[in-house]
């Protein structure tokens, strides 16, 4: 068996562009993008899901991967795999940051400790709820899902030498991940916002008790009490976090499934 340079150079290329949005995704997502797992395996991931998806893929250019022209395919398959995998990025974090807002509320905000995910200094609670969705995630086979939904996209965005393509990857629909920042920090309200309500109201309470009587010390008895009451309304509310995170997990696949049109 006899494979002549110009076989070997287009097999080579139907891989290579394949396996940069891939592995693009594969940097950023939850849980497999993690500072936790090392970029070995991750490239090791990437590199047998591009092995496998590769020959279901229609049409790929082949173009020089020394040329000049390849820059524009790089970008795009850059670009797509990483937008894709930020939209499940600010599914995870909005949990985070729902951590974050209850934590300030309840005067936990200096509580942090440092993520190992992420490298950086967080409030105790936001890693409680960072575990939990961890957890649910894998236990619902989201991450199944999450690459199923991005394969798809090579079905609706195919490989071209531009970054926008009519009738594939468009600036509307850039401008349209972009605007989901919005939708994780409401998110994160609503997830907060029990806790938010019982905090102000326990908060009002001792508001009034010190103006009808100014000789208590209302700080350092309503400093504990708003931790308790905090903490007791997160462990009931913890019955509704089953919902909530099917809710907004079901968000966010509805709307990829949206924008690719499937």
């Amino acid at each position: 068996m006899q494979f002549s340079e110009q076989d070997i150079f287009n097999w080579i290329a139907g891989h290579l562009w394949p396996l940069f949005r891939i592995a693009s995704f594969f940097m950023i997502i939850p849980i497999i993008g993690t500072q936790l797992v090392p970029v070995r395996i991750r490239l090791g991931l990437a590199l047998m899901t591009t092995i496998l998806v590769a020959p279901l893929i229609e049409v790929i250019p082949v173009v020089d991967p020394l040329s000049l022209s390849s820059i524009g395919v790089l970008i795009q398959q850059m670009f797509i795999g990483s937008m894709m995998g930020f939209m499940f990025v600010l599914f995870v974090q909005l949990f985070v940051v729902a951590g974050q807002i209850i934590a300030m509320q309840m005067g936990l905000g200096f509580a942090s400790m440092v993520d190992p995910t992420n490298g950086v200094s967080v409030p105790v609670l936001s890693q409680i709820f960072l575990i939990c969705v961890t957890l649910l995630f894998l236990a619902t086979n989201g991450h199944l899902v999450m690459i199923e939904v991005f394969l798809e996209s090579f079905r609706v965005w195919p490989i071209a030498g531009s970054l926008f393509t009519e009738g594939g990857f468009t600036p509307e629909i850039l401008w349209q991940m972009i605007h989901r920042i919005s939708w994780m920090f409401a998110a994160a309200l609503l997830v907060s916002l029990p806790v938010i309500t019982s905090v102000l109201v326990v908060n009002i309470s001792f508001g009034i008790m010190s103006r009808a009587s100014p000789q208590m010390n209302v700080f350092a008895l309503g400093f504990p009490i708003s931790q308790l009451f905090g903490m007791l309304i997160i462990w009931i509310g913890f019955v509704g976090f089953m919902p909530q995170f099917h809710r907004f997990s079901g968000d966010v696949f509805e709307f990829l499934r949206q924008i690719l049109g499937v």
